[in-house]
């Protein structure tokens, strides 16, 4: 509930036009969970912290993803499915036939929103050492943008080419925060920690040869970064980075956001 609805209620209540029983009910911080055989839904997550439920689609059978997505978009107007498979999108669409598969993350997402409801907040900045790392990129750029965001997306300007960093350092440094996503040796999030103001949100893919260890190199390149204000998430989380950045420069979703 949004704070224009509360005092709305606690006016109704003052002026006699609502009981004490029925205030408290509308009031409730939170909503019996919905209980499916095999899943319990929070209903109530968008209220509490400003975004619905997100669904983590790998190793969920097709049909199991599309019956929580149908139910949570029913009840919160925006859908976001990670990691996901088109066997999972198509059963959605039969529901939901506005919903997009995002061939690159494996995403499936859709929003209803009103236009009016929606909001454009600056200052989020991705950055992708490759093409190689956009589909991990990518997530964390519609999670971000479902959440308020306006993003700005730069691709390719890794350490094996760091003359085309200099290109976009306008964009870098105006940035409220940045997304850095590697893989290989992840070095990339260190060398622009060391250029800019922000905080860095280091992302480290699964991208590399054999000694990359799936990605675990970069993740430990990225925690032993001796540049000040970088962060780390797990490998391939994009959805997580691009969550981080939203709430770091306020985006909300839905009523609660105020």
């Amino acid at each position: 509930m949004n704070n224009s609805r509360m005092l709305e209620v606690l006016q109704l209540v003052s002026d006699g036009e609502m009981s004490a029983d029925q205030a408290a009910s509308e009031l409730s911080l939170t909503t019996p969970p919905a209980d499916l055989d095999f899943a319990t839904l929070d209903h109530d997550r968008n209220n509490r912290i400003g975004f619905p439920e997100v669904i983590y689609g790998l190793s969920k059978t097709p049909k199991d993803t599309a019956e929580i997505a149908v139910r949570i978009y029913g009840r919160a107007g925006v859908l976001l499915v990670t990691k996901s498979s088109e066997d999972a999108f198509r059963l959605i669409q039969k529901s939901v036939p506005e919903a997009v598969w995002e061939e690159g993350p494996r995403t499936i997402w859709a929003d209803r929103r009103p236009e009016a409801d929606k909001r454009s907040i600056h200052g989020v900045v991705v950055v992708a050492a490759g093409t190689s790392d956009l589909p991990i990129a990518r997530e964390a750029v519609l999670t971000a943008t479902l959440m308020g965001c306006d993003v700005v997306m730069i691709n390719d300007i890794g350490v094996a080419g760091l003359h085309r960093l200099a290109h976009r350092m306008d964009e870098l440094v105006s940035a409220k925060v940045l997304v850095v996503v590697a893989g290989m040796e992840g070095a990339l999030p260190s060398v622009i920690a060391g250029l800019v103001r922000a905080p860095v949100i280091a992302l480290p893919t699964s991208v590399g040869y054999g000694a990359s260890l799936g990605g675990v190199a970069a993740l430990l390149a990225m925690l032993n970064s001796c540049a000040p204000g970088v962060s780390v998430v797990n490998i391939d989380n994009g959805f997580g980075a691009g969550y981080q950045a939203a709430s770091i420069v306020g985006a909300t979703w839905g009523p609660s956001g105020g």
